[in-house]
């Protein structure tokens, strides 16, 4: 693998070409996760991950424009403080409340959340993802949880 790149599906067939990554420039690690979330937020947009695709040492990330971004109070920024994951309520009525967060040492480490249906969230316990994110604007990893027994 070499790069990934994400085209915006613009309807009737066409994609563009919106971001790209090399993996010398963040690693192979950081490529694999990105892969691995539903959605990305980037300069205030949100976009929705809907298909995720390989050509030759090429990684293609298909997303679709989901609107401007609700930024929500307890949000802040982990730019420059290493790797974060973040989890949050699923709930858009409970404002996505801040439950947990935690430094993680790598990208490697972020796969494992992102590869689970049932994870454990510090000092909380296990609860069930519902969905994950980058939030690049804030330089981190945000997984949406639910209790267990929730539908």
């Amino acid at each position: 693998m070499k790069k990934l790149t994400y085209f915006i599906d613009k309807g009737n067939g066409q994609y563009d070409p919106f971001y790209e990554y090399d993996v010398r420039d963040v690693g192979v690690d950081e490529l694999y996760a990105r892969q691995l979330c539903t959605y990305l937020i980037l300069r205030g947009q949100q976009y929705e991950l809907v298909s995720n695709e390989m050509d030759g040492n090429e990684e293609i990330l298909v997303i679709e424009d989901r609107g401007r971004n609700v930024s929500v109070l307890d949000e802040k920024s982990y730019r420059g403080q290493g790797i974060h994951i973040e989890f949050r309520n699923h709930l858009e009525a409970d404002n996505y409340k801040l439950i947990s967060h935690i430094p993680i040492a790598s990208h490697f480490e972020v796969i494992r959340y992102l590869l689970k249906d049932i994870i454990d969230v510090p000092n909380v316990g296990q609860m069930e993802v519902s969905s994950t994110e980058i939030d690049e604007d804030r330089g981190v990893y945000v997984l949406y949880v639910k209790d267990l027994e929730e539908e």
